[in-house]
């Protein structure tokens, strides 16, 4: 029998950083700290395609777009997501659900969370309903908490077409 479904979570966390953009779920969000990376730094998209990649069983998001190569520097991470859900859907998989959080003590990402879904859904075509994005504060624990970064956690469950 065929597998029918595949589960995959991923994780990312980037530190902040004075005079870098903040963008968050492909969300440009006005802050006075971005997150310092490669690309554009998105944990939120980071996670959501790592979280991809492992359900597919094809490694991380490091072995697909390396942070050594230059043709990734400031990249657009929802355009990497895209791509990753590229190879989701030639393998004839399609998104049952997403499940992303993301950690930060600072800004408050409330107002954002709407705006984020449908970025995020947008770059896997799929129904805003069938993802899920929320946010949690560390409460001033830890590096997070002390405003040092943000971190975002993601899990998907992919159906086979």
């Amino acid at each position: 029998m065929a597998t029918r479904f595949r589960v995959g979570n991923g994780f990312d966390f980037h530190p902040l950083e004075a005079g870098r953009r903040l963008v968050l779920g492909g969300v440009e969000i006005k802050y006075d700290k971005g997150l310092r990376g490669h690309s554009d730094a998105d944990v939120a998209a980071h996670a959501l395609a790592n979280a991809i990649l492992g359900a597919l069983g094809a490694g991380d998001l490091g072995r697909h777009f390396p942070d050594n190569d230059p043709r990734y520097k400031d990249a657009d991470s929802i355009a990497l997501l895209a791509e990753v859900w590229k190879l989701a859907s030639a393998q004839g998989w399609r998104l049952g659900n997403a499940d992303l959080t993301i950690f930060a003590e600072h800004p408050k990402l409330k107002p954002y969370l709407d705006a984020m879904r449908e970025r995020l859904a947008a770059s896997l075509g799929a129904d805003q309903s069938r993802v899920n994005v929320k946010a949690s504060s560390p409460e001033g624990l830890g590096a997070l908490g002390r405003g040092e970064g943000m971190a975002a956690s993601a899990i998907v469950m992919l159906e086979a077409d």
